[in-house]
């Protein structure tokens, strides 16, 4: 286990040789020799054994032989930190069970009996094996010592880890007693498994995995018995899974995948997330509510070694970003169906023609708010033409983002027009008697002024007001129209980027749970699979590939920006993955820098870059506050929203200084 929560799991599918303890012992001891970093590892039902044994059970050789392969199994941990679990047939007086070992630093420290024996079907556990009901002795003689026994046992390490096992059929009844294990407290749920591959079962089975892992809000680890067990009737897949509440962490292979059937030994080594997951369950305060159901368990101590190397899991640089696959298009439909249906709402509320206002600035976020005005429409029935798109060009307005925000609105089908504020801002500077970066604008007209800001050095370019002016000017242009849709993403409100009272509002957003890398990626996703070839898929194409800028300083000499949102507050890639990870996750500042450093992002990034971003986020995301505390009406989409209405509620004046003491401390 590592500092920052991590717990390193291992399910391993062993090559059985039905009916023979002392060789599968051996096996799982050279997958231990593999695995020695991994903190839990787990093998299949009746893996010491086979679980074909049938009628063997019965004997008392195969029964005596299990236990002194356990007792090999257990020499091997000596001196390691971890926690094994094993499947074993166990003898309790008149009765066998169907039973998961748990083994730790030299010694069989539990063993937890099944609970729901099949016996239908292909299935004849009950034949040999009896149900465990919790009427069972506390503790039995197992290889001369005293070992706890029973279904109310529960594993616990240093560091908030607890661990509950249950055996194959247990899962797959209406409430497996994973489900009582968590309620009891329960983070780590291993499963023994001998589950034979029928046609979709295995999909079915790795849904059942997930889906538990995320009702349980805790971490989920199965392993199944392989294709060396017994085929006279079956075949055994040997599949491995590990989930963490909802989210498929790693998947082996298995028969039937379509791939080469593996003969021997394999293993798959995840670290879930302990910290995570008890974030998650605080915040999630129905979960304790399950708590009437809780029956009374008894907790085995283990200990796990510390200071965990690397980390055994992906961690994607692009936590908002949708993943490629089959499931891409349906996700991006998804996306665009909620924020369509979110404004669709708002606008039937609105007398019949009401124009929708819309500033089209040639950006990303304006971009994305007129495609999703634009399907909303068409999906009511009204004419794209009630869309009047305004494009407000100001000091700092580029050709190419005036030429795209005139294109786009052209080649969609809405009423465009064009309000230049380069005058109206220089009345109001007048009137206001600011002399913005120090140039006198008393007597001054637009083409002097103008000409005077190209001239200004770069230490010079920095006036709040003049950007000010610009952004309240265009917001009252627009609502002076009537009704405004907003464009500010996600990633803005977190770092109030924007102006208050001025870009900030309007009557609804449609963006205002959508990160900025999201939006990048929807509007180049728009680009590329919803448009031909053509001047619509080139505009967006171009806009996608714009430097990201509020445009609101003046351009330099030969027109080019000057005001990279990205040189001042670090690249939204970062920005945005330290949003997922603390908002979401609710992580320190020290984890989510551990995790940058192991994420797969878009491009490198060295320590220095991603330190800044996380000064400047922490720092911004507490003084801004107050423009969040007022946002406009929009639709969640997906799990990270910063709604004061719902999702997050927070003081304005909260000091954000334990969040930057592991800056100060350097």
């Amino acid at each position: 286990m590592n500092r920052y929560g991590f717990v390193r799991i291992t399910t391993a599918s062993t090559k059985t040789v039905v009916a023979n303890p002392r060789a599968n012992a051996e096996e799982m001891v050279q997958v231990l020799d593999q695995v020695r970093d991994s903190d839990v590892i787990l093998f299949p039902e009746l893996g010491v054994t086979g679980y074909t044994c049938a009628d063997l059970f019965g004997q008392s050789a195969l029964l005596e032989a299990g236990i002194a392969a356990v007792a090999r199994i257990a020499e091997a941990t000596r001196g390691r930190e971890q926690l094994v679990v094993v499947g074993l047939p166990v003898a309790v007086g008149n009765s066998l069970y169907n039973c998961g070992v748990a083994i730790a630093e030299g010694a069989v420290i539990g063993i937890v009996p099944k609970q729901f024996i099949p016996n239908y079907k292909e299935f004849y556990e009950s034949r040999w094996f009896s149900s465990a009901t919790g009427r069972e002795p506390r503790s039995i003689d197992f290889g001369g010592c005293e070992v706890p026994f029973g279904i109310d046992l529960l594993f616990a390490a240093e560091g908030g880890v607890l661990v509950g096992i249950e055996v194959c059929e247990d899962l797959w009844m209406p409430i497996p007693p994973s489900s009582v294990q968590a309620v009891a407290g329960a983070n780590l749920l291993l499963n023994l498994s001998a589950s034979n591959e029928t046609i979709g079962k295995s999909r079915y089975r790795t849904e059942l995995v997930v889906g538990q892992s995320g009702r349980c809000i805790a971490a989920y680890a199965y392993s199944s018995a392989g294709p060396s067990e017994s085929t006279t009737d079956l075949v055994f897949g040997g599949h491995c899974l590990i989930a963490e509440n909802g989210v498929l962490l790693g998947e082996s292979a298995r028969v039937g995948d379509g791939g080469p059937i593996e003969r021997g030994s394999y293993f798959l080594s995840r670290d879930v997330d302990i910290e995570k997951l008890q974030t998650d369950r605080r915040s999630t305060t129905s979960f304790d509510d399950c708590r009437k159901y809780l029956s009374p368990f008894r907790k085995v101590p283990f200990r796990l070694a510390p200071g965990m190397s690397g980390l055994a899991r992906t961690v994607s640089g692009t936590p908002f970003i949708p993943r490629e696959g089959s499931e891409l298009h349906g996700r991006c439909a998804e996306i665009f169906g909620i924020q369509c249906a979110g404004l669709a709402k708002r606008l039937e509320q609105l007398p019949t023609g009401t124009p929708l206002n819309l500033g089209i600035s040639g950006g990303l976020d304006s971009t994305l708010a007129l495609l999703v005005a634009v399907k909303t429409c068409d999906m009511l029935g009204v004419s794209r033409r009630t869309i009047q798109g305004i494009t407000m060009p100001g000091f700092g307005t580029t050709e190419r983002t005036r030429t795209n925000a005139l294109g786009l609105m052209e080649h969609l089908g809405i009423t465009s027009e064009t309000i230049d504020i380069t005058e109206l801002s220089l009345q109001s500077f007048q009137a206001l008697g600011h002399a913005p970066f120090g140039i006198d604008t008393r007597t001054t007209d637009v083409a002097s002024f103008m000409a005077e800001l190209a001239t200004l050095p770069p230490e010079r370019r920095h006036d709040l007001t003049f950007e000010n002016v610009q952004a309240r000017l265009r917001t009252f242009l627009l609502m002076s129209r009537g009704f405004v849709i907003g464009t500010g993403d996600l990633s803005e409100q977190a770092l109030g980027w924007s102006t208050y009272n001025g870009d900030h509002m309007s009557m609804y957003n449609p963006n205002s749970s959508i990160p900025k890398t999201l939006v990048t990626f929807l509007v180049r996703y728009v680009a590329l699979n919803e448009f031909e070839d053509g001047p619509v898929r080139e505009t967006l194409l171009s806009i996608v590939g714009t430097t990201i800028s509020p445009e609101l300083l003046p351009l330099n000499a030969e027109g080019q920006i000057v005001q990279s949102t990205e040189d001042i507050l670090g690249p939204y890639e970062l920005i945005d993955f330290i949003l997922y990870n603390a908002i979401r996750c609710g992580y320190t500042p020290e984890k989510i820098l551990f995790l940058a450093e192991h994420a797969r992002f878009t491009k490198p990034y060295t320590r220095e870059p991603i330190e800044r971003a996380l000064r400047t986020f922490f720092t911004r995301f507490f003084s801004q506050q107050f423009k969040r505390s007022c946002v406009p009406d929009g639709p969640k989409v997906g799990s990270v929203s910063l709604s004061p209405r719902g999702d997050w509620r927070m003081p304005s004046d909260a000091d954000p200084s334990v969040w930057l003491q592991w800056d100060q401390a350097r």
